[in-house]
């Protein structure tokens, strides 16, 4: 175990190296601080002092990369890639280039939360429903049942989420009046503005992800050891539990955990339709006004939870299967 987390660290280490340049490389080549002022402070005729105003204020009177007039380690440390960009990996975030000039740690803690109580029941709801339908279908296969079903699947993920967002307010919020159409209040009163939202992404994803989980079980149902266990009298469900389910884990675990970082960093159309001040929200507001800490920030966040992800995936593996050793 200990030579597959040193080997991850170091990988993980690479990717948000490379993806924080990247980006830091990308914005500042595309716009220079100047640009950043202007688009910000807004307005036709811009005077150069409140440039330097707003630049000295957020931090972007200093040189890119190197600073000739510093001493020692200041030539690297006083440099806007170091005070930017280097300092995202101690998870210091700085201010936002907005007029408000918030603290993005602060916003995105608060925001966290929020997206967190949408992700947590929307993630295993999104497994148990979708494991559950493929199930039912293959339960069924070369049935009446499972024909409706695939081409009910075909015909969920055919249609835009943004179908199942005008459509769900419309009908539960305007209509039957059982949900309020957007916002969001916290404690036990965020509950009646998140179920909508949950169950509307719950059935925007539901048909294509029940058809890719239909398709491993299938594959899983015409090995030799499940015909063996079905010659022995085993009932189709019990075959199903025992002998198919847990052999089309790994694929499964794979293709929910690369879902996982999205449900977490919070879905960009969900989250602005309802009004939840969530992560996805946030990141859709900064690439709006071109607030690029803001985006920065999100990127790598982003970058670090996909890391995060694929580590847990790893570990799922040893627990779908007691084969697979981490070494």
């Amino acid at each position: 175990m200990l030579p597959y987390a040193l080997r991850r660290l170091v990988y993980a280490a690479l990717v948000l190296a490379g993806v924080n340049l990247f980006t830091f490389f990308l914005f500042f080549t595309v716009n220079t601080p100047d640009d950043m002022a202007r688009l910000n402070i807004g307005g036709k005729y811009i005077a150069q002092q409140q440039i330097d105003k707003w630049k000295a204020e957020r931090g972007y009177d200093k040189p890119l990369y190197f600073n000739d007039a510093g001493q020692g380690t200041e030539r690297v440390t006083r440099t806007i890639f170091w005070e930017r960009s280097a300092s995202l990996f101690t998870l210091r975030f700085g201010r936002s280039d907005g007029e408000s000039a918030g603290d993005i740690g602060l916003e995105v803690r608060r925001r966290m939360l929020v997206s967190l109580q949408m992700a947590l029941p929307l993630f295993i709801l999104q497994v148990l429903a979708s494991v559950g339908f493929a199930l039912l279908l293959v339960m069924f296969r070369r049935s009446r049942l499972d024909v409706a079903g695939v081409v009910l699947c075909v015909v969920m993920l055919s249609i835009s989420s943004l179908f199942y967002v005008i459509v769900g307010q419309l009908l539960f919020s305007r209509v039957l009046k059982l949900v309020p159409v957007s916002g969001y209040m916290p404690g036990l009163d965020a509950v009646k503005f998140l179920v909508l939202p949950v169950l509307l992404s719950l059935v925007a994803r539901l048909g294509g992800e029940a058809r890719l989980y239909r398709a491993m079980l299938l594959e899983e149902v015409g090995k030799d050891h499940v015909r063996t266990a079905r010659a022995k009298g085993l009932s189709e469900a019990a075959v199903l539990r025992r002998h198919v389910l847990p052999n089309a884990w790994i694929p499964i675990i794979t293709s929910a955990g690369a879902y996982l970082p999205y449900v977490f960093m919070g879905s960009l159309v969900f989250e602005s339709f309802f009004g939840l001040p969530g992560l996805g929200a946030y990141a859709i507001e900064a690439i709006t006004k071109q607030d690029f800490a803001v985006v920065r920030t999100m990127v790598f966040l982003g970058s670090l939870l996909y890391i995060a992800t694929y580590v847990l995936i790893d570990l799922a593996y040893t627990w779908a299967d007691p084969r697979v050793r981490l070494g």
